[in-house]
């Protein structure tokens, strides 16, 4: 069957541009059915406001091509002979004077290429629309991305029940990506983070492999699986051993902030507005000088999407809609503590689909 244009048509129109042009990613998939890659060679999928669709293909791409039942256009080139006459019978085959293209995927070589061919063709950055496609999820999204947590959340038990005072980081971590494959993922949606004691202060921390676990350590996964093509995103922090009175204090208070965002959530409430009740639960606390995140993103084909959930962004979200609800207190230092949640944004209020509990757990000893 055909890939259907008819949205990307139409917000060629809104956008009052000749063509949307698309390379391999999210978007990509999206419209295709079928993934695909690109590494050093462009890869592009032109689809103008009017009239039929061209593509720009590596020639040993053309057997998996066929599989997708494109109705259209294909300049297709060979490694020996390069890119350019590809963009260049393109060029000639579409007349363009104006041309939107995701700004966060498409490499400066493709435009640079697709500008050679068309010198006098404006290229506008239109990255939000075209992503915004993505926002709301069909049910069949919804079923994948289940799929994706649920394992995901079914790793993490079987992980926590053998942590032990000793092991290392890096252990842990390669325990969690095995039990993630065991449990039926397509792939990772990001290279999890296992992270323990002064570690778990860093955000985007990574597993060290010289540093073992000790008692009262702050262990924090943030990992998701990937499935049918969609991404779980989790955070989940537990202590080893035993817990400071610090340590449940800043926990209950990351908690307490992650719960507030969820009874604020429903179909027509702003980014900005989520994140304002989020974040001002953290910043009342007396540790309010330790937050270094927003409350979260949107989640689908990509790990990070459409929403971003932080103050500034008045965009309304609407039903359909899943994003992470992820506060964070960060002790340099010290620990840290980061709750996250996927959610589904829906008429009258939210559906939370992870599972996992977070009442404050102690594993290990």
């Amino acid at each position: 069957m055909s890939p259907s244009f008819a949205d990307y048509r139409q917000l060629a129109k809104s956008l009052s541009v000749d063509a949307l042009a698309l390379v391999p990613g999210p978007n990509f998939t999206r419209v295709l059915g079928q993934e695909f890659m690109s590494h050093e060679r462009p890869f592009v999928l032109v689809i103008p406001a009017q009239g039929v669709p061209a593509a720009i293909v590596p020639n040993l791409e053309l057997g998996s091509w066929e599989l997708v039942g494109f109705d259209g256009v294909v300049f297709d080139w060979r490694d020996q002979d390069g890119y350019q006459p590809a963009f260049d019978a393109l060029a000639e085959h579409m007349r363009l004077s104006s041309l939107a293209v995701e700004g966060q995927v498409m490499r400066v070589f493709v435009h640079h290429a697709l500008k050679q061919a068309s010198p006098e063709v404006q290229i506008i950055d239109a990255e939000k629309q075209i992503s915004g496609l993505r926002m709301i999820k069909t049910e069949a999204d919804l079923a994948a991305m289940q799929a994706a947590i649920d394992l995901s959340e079914r790793a993490l038990h079987q992980v926590l029940e053998t942590v032990e005072i000793g092991q290392s980081e890096k252990e842990i971590e390669g325990r969690l990506i095995q039990a993630l494959f065991a449990e039926g993922a397509d792939g990772l949606a990001f290279t999890p983070i296992v992270v323990a004691g002064d570690n778990s202060a860093r955000v985007h921390g990574h597993a060290r492999e010289d540093y073992k676990i000790q008692s009262g350590d702050a262990l924090l996964f943030d990992f998701g699986a990937r499935k049918g093509g969609f991404c779980a995103d989790i955070t989940r922090t537990v202590f080893v051993g035993e817990v400071s009175a610090e340590g449940r204090a800043v926990y209950e208070t990351v908690l307490a902030a992650n719960m507030a965002g969820l009874e604020a959530t429903r179909a027509g409430v702003t980014a900005h507005q989520i994140d304002d009740v989020v974040t001002g639960v953290l910043e009342s606390s007396p540790y309010g000088d330790h937050i270094r995140t927003k409350t979260g993103h949107g989640l689908g084909r990509d790990v990070h999407e459409a929403p971003y959930v932080m103050r500034g962004n008045h965009q309304e979200l609407p039903a359909g809609t899943v994003y992470t609800n992820e506060p964070g207190l960060y002790l340099s230092g010290k620990f840290g503590v980061r709750i996250e949640d996927d959610v589904l944004v829906t008429e009258d209020g939210c559906q939370v689909l992870t599972n996992f509990p977070k009442d404050l757990l102690i594993v290990g000893g």
